[in-house]
Formats: structure tokens, C-alpha cells, sequence
């Protein structure tokens, strides 16, 4: 199975990462991708970046058990987790995530998997640059009860 995760610096296009990625997984009947955006409003105020740090090594071993979980969880063929960190503006691609599977519903399962995980636990921090000033972003009570319907 393809598993591919990078925490990146630098701009990414979706688009090209998706051809790469169904390249390199046979037999899949299904991918699916989710594409998360810097929003350029958090309210009423106006958004003019997002600044993300991590801890390197950490956030990827944190991230690489969670996808661990997803390739046990469902029949996969692939796995794929771009992730941006530093200075961000608004429309820029802040992650990618995909899975593919040889039917849409694991497919499917998979990346909210994934993305429910991203949003609640996986250790980022993000500030937004707000007209209203900079505000650190945590994550909302629906982020957290999303990730609570994987619970065993």
C-alpha cells in the first residue's frame, strides 16, 4: 500500500499531487481527496494569513500513527497527507489529504478519518492574521465530536 505524508514549507498544487498519487496506487476503484483552504474571513473579520508551526519529527510520528490506524481500519491502496506549515495566504492549499480503495466507501471513511483527526488532535498551531488581530486558532467543539465517531 502507497503511504505518503509531508509536512511542507512550500506551496503545493493539489492537482498535481492527486496525478502523483493515482500513479502510484493500483487496483484503486476509488479515490478520494479533500483540499482544506486558508479562508480569507473568520467572521466579520478579515483574514490576511495563517502562520502554522509544528514540532518536526513529532507532528510526523503523531500523524504517521494515525494513518497507521486508517490502513488497519479499511482495505486500502493508498494513503496520501500533505500538510503546510509556516506562512500561508488566504486561498492557498493548507492540506491534502487522500485514500484510495478499491470501493468509494472505504475511500470515503478514510479521509474523513483523516481529516477529523487533522483538525482535533494532530499537533499543529495556527495563528490567523486578522484585521481584528492575530488569533491563535484551536480547534471547535464539532471538530472534536466529529473525531469522537471513529471511537471504538
Amino acid at each position: 500500500m502507497l503511504r505518503r505524508l509531508d509536512i511542507l514549507s512550500d506551496r503545493f498544487e493539489p492537482e498535481a499531487e492527486l496525478r502523483v498519487f493515482r500513479e502510484g496506487v493500483e487496483g484503486a476503484g476509488a479515490i478520494v481527496s479533500f483540499t482544506g483552504l486558508v479562508r480569507d474571513a473568520a467572521g466579520a473579520a478579515e483574514v490576511s494569513g495563517l502562520h502554522l508551526q509544528h514540532y518536526p519529527g513529532y507532528t510526523e510520528h503523531e500523524i504517521e500513527a494515525i494513518i497507521a490506524d486508517a490502513s488497519a481500519r479499511w482495505p486500502l491502496q493508498g494513503l496520501l497527507v500533505l500538510h503546510r506549515v509556516g506562512d500561508l495566504a488566504p486561498e492557498e492549499p493548507i492540506v491534502l489529504v487522500a485514500a484510495a480503495s478499491a470501493h468509494r466507501r472505504a475511500a470515503f471513511e478514510a479521509a474523513d478519518f483523516l481529516m477529523d483527526y487533522l483538525k482535533s488532535e494532530a499537533p499543529f498551531w495556527k495563528k490567523e492574521r486578522r484585521s481584528d488581530g492575530d488569533r491563535w486558532i484551536e480547534p471547535r467543539q464539532q471538530d472534536y465530536a466529529d473525531k469522537a465517531r471513529w471511537a471504538p
